[in-house]
């Protein structure tokens, strides 16, 4: 029987997996992603008229479309099965505008569309196809328009001023903004001592001895705050009994996780598996496009990976519901279900969570047929998916009071009493148990006091962002949404304005140039209310209460106005070609500094003729703390700044923050400077005082 029937997928991937599911009277094909967009050579966007995007076929797509065409001919039903997002209803609308579908009077084009490449799902979508929803359309078109004036417009100014290849972008920037905000805070921070006292005891009937927390006094909580604090304590300590003043026991309850949605699909596969936001999404798109599994043949594994719903579907709910008790027991069965937390912003509600499409096929059962990193991701799916639909785990708790003279320490104990979804999806410092209480603790109760063991610690500044706490801090403050995480951050690290080691996220001197021109030129760009707020109206546009043109007619003029004004302030500022006293030792002309991936170097300006180029080595005018020379700014092989001697590697030298001139009058070690604040080297000194204005 011919295929009359003609369906339209993004990805090649899916076209097998499909084909079996519908049979020989369907033809599937793929267009492999957008078939059209803005040119590349021009901004391509009409401003004269309307802001009209002027769109092209995308070169090297001439041979698909040919073959579309070839098979539109001979079908007389054609439906666009694309992504079911914002992202694939425009490639759709851009297929039926390429392939001429609107204009066939002879041919029926459905838009259809399933979260799950399952055979019920996709032969669903055919029983229930739609119209193009234009208003997704628009809002996609929104997003792209916005996104392309914000780079053609502020990207030729960095090539000017910086370098050529650099370039600005509506989310980009603002990722990068809250990188460089980040490191200003923990530049800034100053350390603040503090102590802890812990008291040991052995218990009878305990294996473990116990410990307990200085918590204060019997009038109320007291802070440690140095080494003379608890010296005074321990001497006041000394001699007294450790009697139990308060048992008080009751029960904990450890929340099952909710399911996986991109952003926090992100989150865990870093934290647990180690894998960047770009793997994670890679991994997961092979999954939910079709996976070979032996005895199975193709098929999707997981439903659609960029969602920011935490919503599943009644029949998966009750799936899982079922496969819990068969194999965990009915009191593993959640009696009711997870909320996610909405935290006021709009949720993409189209899609379910991210979550295996049948929770039958079990780890283990795909194992032998999934890569090593394919495996350890469905895995995570599975798993979190199943523990959602769980019982919490419960623990038993003990919280004691224990008095020493004036003085109190605290203990709490747990244990568990009921697995409930931990039986399947335990955490590491789910499985650390602390102070297991097996014997006995009653009130009046003398405790037999092994040991006091004070410890110093210093308050830490906040911690770098890593790609798992960037999406997170994205996400929260209402930026990008779900298929924008991963691309921003690839974005930013290919341009080195930020690099990544052992998982945190540095700013380069590139990128600290970069954003500092985008706050004084652009500073609504760079905004993160700014930018929520856009993202707020293009949701708007995409449920069709916005029209998407008076999106883009509003946000125009404004840039067009900051461009030029930043133009005429930027004409006095010269970032490249600084010319410097370094003579080249080649042709006896005087050196300039010039930007590279690495951030400056110095060149000879003498090329193409001389072609001679050396590090450049900044110097801060401060002696090296060890040997007397100077210190220099010098940077680590993946381009994060910190401050060295120049005689390295004969003086080893080095410091993440600038060193100072003035020696610390406590210790007399090498001072830090960290905002307006210098602080001692030395951090068990724990001295600082104010920068003095010059």
């Amino acid at each position: 029987m011919a295929a009359n029937n003609l369906v339209i997928v993004e990805s090649p991937a899916k076209v097998k997996t499909i084909k079996k599911f519908l049979g020989s009277t369907y033809e599937v094909d793929a267009s492999n992603g957008h078939v059209r967009d803005l040119p590349k050579s021009q901004m391509g966007i009409d401003v004269e008229h309307d802001f009209e995007p002027k769109y092209i076929t995308i070169r090297g797509k001439g041979e698909i479309l040919s073959k579309l065409r070839k098979d539109v001919k001979k079908a007389d039903k054609i439906y666009l099965a694309t992504d079911p997002d914002r992202e694939g209803e425009a490639i759709s609308w851009h297929l039926m505008k390429a392939l001429k579908l609107d204009e066939a009077k002879d041919k029926k084009v459905y838009r259809i569309s399933f979260n799950e490449i399952t055979k019920n799902a996709v032969k669903a979508s055919i029983k229930n196809p739609r119209e193009i929803d234009m208003n997704l359309v628009d809002a996609q078109q929104a997003r792209r328009v916005l996104d392309r004036m914000v780079g053609y417009k502020i990207s030729p100014l960095l090539w000017e001023k910086v370098k050529r290849g650099l370039s600005a972008g509506r989310v980009q920037s603002v990722a990068l903004r809250m990188i460089c905000d980040r490191e200003d805070e923990i530049n800034a921070f100053i350390p603040e001592e503090y102590w802890n006292l812990d008291a040991v005891f052995k218990i009878a009937g305990n294996r473990k001895n116990l410990t307990a927390r200085f918590y204060g006094t019997k009038d109320g909580k007291l802070a440690i705050k140095s080494r003379e604090d608890t010296d005074r304590i321990l001497k006041e300590l000394e001699g007294q009994d450790y009697i139990v003043e308060e048992v008080k026991t009751g029960e904990r309850m450890k929340k099952p996780p909710i399911p996986f949605t991109t952003s926090t699909l992100q989150q865990e596969a870093s934290k647990v598996l180690n894998f960047s936001t770009q793997k994670t999404m890679r991994l997961a798109q092979q999954l939910y496009e079709g996976v070979e599994v032996k005895g199975r043949g193709t098929i999707g594994l997981i439903t659609y990976l960029r969602t920011d719903s935490t919503r599943v579907a009644e029949e998966a709910d009750l799936a899982a519901r079922s496969y819990i008790a068969k194999q965990y027991g009915e009191q593993y069965v959640a009696k009711k279900e997870q909320e996610g937390k909405k935290g006021g912003k709009i949720v993409q509600d189209a899609h379910e969570a991210i979550r295996p499409t049948d929770i039958a096929l079990t780890p283990v059962i795909v194992k032998e047929s999934l890569q090593r990193d394919l495996f350890r991701l469905y895995q995570l799916i599975w798993k979190r998916f199943t523990a959602s639909r769980m019982e919490p785990a419960r623990y038993e708790t003990t919280a004691v009071k224990i008095g020493a003279g004036n003085y109190l320490f605290t203990l709490t104990a747990a244990k568990l009493k009921f697995d409930g979804f931990m039986s399947v999806y335990a955490q590491e410092e789910d499985k650390e148990e602390q102070n297991v209480l097996l014997g006995k603790l009653e009130k009046g109760m003398k405790l037999e006091m092994e040991e006091l063991n004070p410890s110093q610690h210093f308050t830490q500044p906040p911690a770098h962002y890593t790609e798992a706490s960037l999406v997170k801090a994205l996400e929260e403050q209402g930026i990008g949404r779900p298929s924008t995480y991963a691309p921003t951050i690839t974005t930013i690290l290919a341009r080195r304005y930020v690099v990544k080691e052992n998982k945190n996220l540095y700013v380069t001197e590139l990128g600290e140039v970069v954003n500092k021109m985008m706050k004084q030129c652009f500073p609504s760009i760079v905004d993160t209310a700014f930018t929520a707020n856009l993202e707020y109206l293009l949701d708007k546009v995409g449920d069709g209460s916005v029209d998407w043109k008076t999106v883009v007619e509003n946000f125009y003029p404004d840039l067009e106005e900051a461009v030029k004004k930043a133009q005429k302030e930027l004409d006095s500022v010269t970032i490249a070609d600084e010319v410097t006293d370094e003579v080249c030792e080649l042709c006896g002309r005087n050196m300039v500094i010039k930007y590279g991936p690495h951030g400056k170097f110095l060149a000879c300006p003498g090329f193409p003729e001389c072609k001679n180029t050396k590090p450049y080595l900044e110097k801060i005018g401060v002696p090296c703390p060890k040997c007397g020379k100077e210190v220099v700014i010098k940077k680590t092989k993946k381009g994060r700044r910190y401050y060295g001697c120049e005689a390295n590697p004969e003086c080893d030298f080095m410091s993440w923050q600038k060193p100072s001139t003035e020696k610390c009058p406590k210790c007399g070690s090498y001072m830090l400077e960290k905002g307006n604040q210098l602080v001692c080297a030395d951090e068990t000194c724990g001295y600082s005082t104010k920068i003095k204005a010059k």
